[in-house]
């Protein structure tokens, strides 16, 4: 089945396959997952129907908590209701939870996991508020990427109907919640053919209705309330089965291959590493590299980890491996095991793998980045049973060593990589630009932007990838074919242009001439760009936004140098293109601001200036730079 391709991020993939399912959806947004609920908004005010034929229903409360008990009393009225989330968000939903999974109530909180505040405040990715919620009773759905938001976010939904049991379905924040890719949409009426509507029917029958009057919230005594408990074990032994029902109908749909456990490597595996979330496509990636230079590994990503399947784990394991690795993206301060690994040896222990070396590590807390580098150590790692990736651990000394770090990148991806500051429209010229090369083009795209706490005044790294092959690179870009410095005084402080590959380009905007690049660049980035054949260009976008009467906000000029020097389009297509972009953006702010924008298109293309690199410039001595942006520490 051809399903339509759109450019979107991981939020709006959720949330569009939420919709479809949803009567009324509660919610209080919280960041990194606000988009989910503010495009639902969005779609419910436009008009747009769900599956039923209805617009959405939605309710903002005054907190998460106020959110959670509007989705518990909605769903006791037979509405099916769902709520997006993260974090200490998600916390303060807990206690509606254990009522929701206790009374088997349907539904999905799509959650973009995020940080706990511990010691500190991160609003950034990693795992620790769902493994907060593992004792709930909600089933949990991982996905790796924004297509699989897409999808089996209406696996969780479809699930949910037929098995009675709610579910939390979740991707990791930023890294999947926001990074944008061409993702295939699903036509309404095909997950409509694929829902229960059996299931459907009796749960809004089962509804609390004066007409038909049913006893829920009671008090139990210690006669009753244990064999009570227990008496939900069959429907989580079947949740399994049914999600297993659901993912092999969307595989019929789509053509996909989506399993409870999915391995990826060579069959003959002898090292495996055990993963869920957006590090499954870069281990992905790292599999393909070491396997074709003589290694023989392979990776099982976790899709279904509550409940967890111990039969669907042990066949997705090759009967060839003598080491497993599993990586968890959460911290539990005491443990003896971080919550993947002990269910991993705990789900082992009576199979024919009970003897094989099982490894744990931590990876990613605060949306950390994890890179091949850091994967290769795992599957070389012989000597801690115990350990940490992207860090520098000098306290207990968990951390694994990097000795290699190859380009993993399939051939073919374009890679680029801007510098710019918060709020100056870099970020938002980049989500054009990849929208434009996705939606007008067949290659595949991704998007990431990378930005501290502050997002307007701090830093902001663009990471945008193009090309014919998959891209599966849920890492930051350090090896690009294309960088921008968007401000010019960056060049000082930033080791920016080491990242650009032989032979590619850079592109400063700046307003300085041949003797002011003389004395402004560092001596090591003049050798650089000297010794290695740095394509080297500037345009003084602050000079070319005064004269068009944009003032600073320059992004759509350096956006159309960036199309002009990457030559992904034919530049008149690229304009074209940009400038209708600029038309749809800006037509409610007049004519004369659609006009600025589309001169502002015309100047970034005609007024690059190519630097002609002395060959003095190889002898440059090195100076101290004040930081190097590389995501360690």
């Amino acid at each position: 089945m051809a399903r339509k391709m759109k450019t979107m991020d991981g939020n709006n993939a959720a949330a569009y396959a939420s919709y479809a399912f949803t009567d009324v959806a509660a919610i209080y947004p919280i960041t990194p997952s606000s988009t989910m609920a503010e495009v639902t908004d969005k779609w419910s005010a436009a008009g747009q129907k769900n599956i039923f034929g209805r617009t959405v229903r939605v309710v903002e409360m005054q907190s998460e908590a106020g959110a959670a008990g509007a989705v518990h009393g909605s769903l006791t009225a037979g509405a099916l209701t769902t709520t997006y989330t993260a974090s200490q968000g998600l916390l303060l939903m807990i206690p509606n939870m254990y009522k929701i999974a206790g009374e088997q109530l349907p539904c999905v909180f799509n959650v973009s996991a995020r940080a706990l505040a511990s010691h500190a405040l991160s609003i950034f990715g990693d795992h620790q508020d769902v493994m907060a919620c593992r004792q709930t009773g909600f089933a949990m759905l991982a996905s790796t990427n924004p297509q699989e938001a897409m999808d089996l976010g209406a696996v969780a939904h479809l699930s949910t109907i037929k098995g009675k049991i709610p579910f939390i379905h979740f991707f990791d924040g930023f890294r999947t919640s926001h990074e944008y890719q061409k993702v295939a949409c699903w036509d309404y009426a095909d997950l409509a053919d694929m829902l229960d509507w059996d299931a459907l029917n009796n749960f809004r029958r089962k509804s609390l209705n004066p007409e038909h009057p049913a006893q829920r919230g009671t008090a139990q005594n210690p006669d009753v309330f244990f064999q009570a408990k227990e008496a939900s074990n069959k429907a989580y032994d079947a949740i399994p089965e049914v999600v297993e029902e659901y993912m092999n109908k969307v595989n019929e749909k789509i053509g996909s291959d989506y399993k409870l456990f999915n391995y990826y490597g060579a069959e003959d595996a002898d090292e495996v590493i055990i993963a869920m979330g957006s590090v499954c496509d870069t281990i992905s990636e790292t599999v393909d590299y070491l396997n074709a230079n003589g290694r023989k590994v392979g990776l099982v990503k976790v899709r279904l980890y509550r409940p967890f399947s111990v039969k669907h784990l042990v066949a997705a394991i090759p009967s060839t491996v003598k080491k497993i690795s599993v990586l968890d993206r959460t911290k539990e301060p005491g443990s003896i095991g971080e919550p993947l690994y002990l269910d991993v040896v705990a789900a082992l222990r009576d199979t024919e793998f009970a003897n094989v070396p099982v490894y744990t590590g931590r990876y990613g807390l605060g949306s950390k980045d994890t890179t091949p580098a850091q994967i290769i150590a795992v599957f070389k790692n012989t000597e801690k049973k115990r350990f940490t990736i992207g860090i520098n651990d000098d306290v207990t000394n968990l951390s694994l060593a990097l000795d290699e770090n190859p380009d993993t990148t399939p051939a073919g991806i374009t890679s680029c990589k801007f510098w710019g500051l918060g709020a100056d429209g870099t970020v938002g010229a980049n989500k054009n630009s990849v929208k434009i090369i996705g939606d007008h083009t067949d290659m595949n795209v991704q998007a990431y932007f990378d930005y501290d706490s502050k997002k307007s005044g701090g830093l902001t790294v663009s990471h945008l990838r193009f090309g014919n092959a998959k891209i599966t690179s849920t890492y930051l870009i350090n090896k690009a074919d294309f960088v921008a410095c968007h401000k010019a005084s960056y060049i000082r402080q930033y080791n920016m242009v080491e990242d650009v590959k032989p032979g590619g380009v850079f592109l400063l905007n700046c307003s300085w001439n041949a003797e002011e690049l003389e004395e402004h660049l560092p001596g090591q980035v003049k050798k650089y760009i000297a010794d290695n054949n740095i394509q080297f260009y500037t345009i003084d976008g602050v000079k070319i936004g005064k004269e068009i009467g944009l003032g600073n906000r320059i992004n759509t000029v350096l956006q159309s140098a960036f199309f002009k020097l990457s030559k992904i389009l034919p530049e008149e297509d690229a304009i074209k293109y940009m400038k209708d972009a600029a038309t749809a953006s800006y037509s409610k702010k007049g004519d004369a601001i659609v006009k600025m924008n589309h001169d502002a298109i015309d100047a970034g293309a005609q007024q690059i200036v190519k630097v002609e690199v002395p060959e003095s410039w190889k002898n440059a001595q090195s100076e101290d730079l004040s930081v190097k942006h590389d995501g360690e520490g």
